[in-house]
């Protein structure tokens, strides 16, 4: 990956990583249900005007919409609004890496490996000593609610790879499509049916200005820009290359609600909190492939003459290495 690339991936850690900030700061405008159909409200209109649609069955594409959109976000919201410190949010969340693999062994017949197993144990021990130390101070709702969040991004991963679709970023774009109206109905529903709409005329007054900007980021930076940095990232690089990415959003998310919202979270929490990513990069077969390439590195030898590890003519020695298994297979 070029330095160019390894810097727009951060990029995007970065912008998914501030979503939880943005989300807490539009909360304090909007009710989570309405607030979290604006975000797909907003990419709808312009989706279905101009995008074409996606060659995928119309199943999948509902599937996605309903696990990933409205169960993810629309459960995630809650648990802000109920309580769930923004910064922990962007770390429990990332269970839904192990989820999937669960659930696609259970829906899917997918094998799972001891690997796997393992990092999901991890995982499960991290959210559980989460769940210990928040049931001393606060209550389980929101820490339930968004581990319900990330069962909802699990089922729509696999709605995602059982559609294949041939135009990702397309197919991403029209799940947008599909949240705003269940989310509608469940804020008329849990809110009151004008709660939201008053809240949207409101936040055009003099005091309702952070609110829209939340919006406008949670929409546009976080979903468009975000997420099609990311779909061109995996369009040039294997998955096993940019997912690892993704682990910094836990890590900006924590530090940016520590020093923006001043969320203080107790060494436990730490503690819990780097046993779900580490289970996560487990699970996901990173952890082990990065340990490989370590030690395969360390073990080129050095070209004499200050080549600093370059074979003759200029490519690495992994570039070699790649060259040579092209030309066996």
């Amino acid at each position: 990956m070029t330095a160019r690339d390894r810097s727009l991936a951060v990029l995007v850690a970065v912008l998914w990583g501030l979503n939880f900030l943005a989300v807490r700061v539009g909360l304090d405008h909007f009710p989570p249900f309405f607030l979290a159909a604006l975000r797909y409200l907003v990419l709808a209109v312009p989706v279905v005007l101009f995008v074409p649609r996606p060659g995928v069955p119309l199943r999948w594409l509902l599937g996605y919409g309903l696990g990933f959109g409205v169960a993810q976000f629309g459960l995630l919201f809650l648990a802000i609004e109920q309580g769930m410190p923004s910064g922990l949010a962007s770390v429990v969340v990332q269970a839904a890496a192990p989820f999937t693999v669960l659930l696609g062994a259970l829906l899917l017949r997918e094998r799972v490996t001891g690997r796997q197993l393992a990092g999901i144990g991890l995982a499960v021990l991290g959210m559980v000593v989460i769940a210990v130390d928040r049931a001393r101070t606060a209550p389980l709702l929101p820490l339930v609610l968004t581990v319900l969040a990330a069962v909802g991004w699990a089922f729509g991963n696999l709605a995602s790879r059982q559609a294949k679709p041939e135009y990702p970023l397309r197919f991403a774009l029209w799940m947008a499509v599909v949240p705003p109206v269940p989310l509608l109905a469940l804020s008329a529903v849990m809110e009151g049916p004008a709660t939201g709409w008053r809240a949207l005329g409101s936040a055009f007054g003099p005091d309702g200005w952070p609110s829209l900007v939340a919006l406008v980021y949670i929409a546009v930076l976080g979903s468009v820009v975000g997420s099609g940095i990311w779909t061109a990232l995996l369009k040039r690089y294997p998955a096993g290359v940019v997912a690892p990415f993704s682990m910094l959003v836990p890590v900006v998310g924590m530090a940016g609600a520590w020093a923006v919202l001043h969320e203080r979270p107790t060494g436990w929490a730490v503690t819990g909190g780097l046993a779900v990513v580490a289970g996560v990069l487990l699970g996901t077969g990173w952890l082990p492939r990065f340990l490989r390439e370590r030690r395969r590195a360390a073990a080129v030898p050095r070209v004499p003459g200050g080549g600093g590890g370059r074979p003759p003519g200029g490519q690495t020695a992994g570039a070699t290495g790649a060259s040579q298994e092209t030309k066996r297979s």
